[in-house]
């Protein structure tokens, strides 16, 4: 999430951190720090992330393509700031809601 809305230009820096519950798929909390290099309002943007993806467990496993196996190659030099593979390998690294959130802004 972080990467797309700063590929989305609605930030220069962006981390989110979301906070969930036992037995409670929706995140009860989203908040999105972008250390003063914001172009939009925090908040509206906590709520528009709601909305471009289902951040329940399952809806982050399915966006993410997590259910295959595509880890091994993770355990070698890092698994992050790695290009998306075709395959679908860091899925993670991919910028695919950078329009969704464009048009909300």
């Amino acid at each position: 999430l972080a990467k797309n809305v700063v590929a989305a230009g609605l930030a220069d820096r962006c981390s989110i951190q979301l906070a969930y519950a036992i037995g409670v798929a929706e995140p009860l909390s989203i908040y999105a720090d972008l250390y003063d290099t914001g172009k939009v309002d925090p908040a509206k943007l906590e709520e528009v992330l709601r909305d471009v993806m289902k951040l329940t467990p399952r809806g982050i496993r399915e966006h993410l393509q997590l259910n295959r196996p595509i880890y091994a190659r993770t355990s070698a030099y890092g698994h992050f700031g790695r290009t998306p593979d075709a395959d679908g390998g860091f899925s993670w690294e991919k910028t695919d809601l950078v329009d969704a959130l464009k048009s909300r802004f």
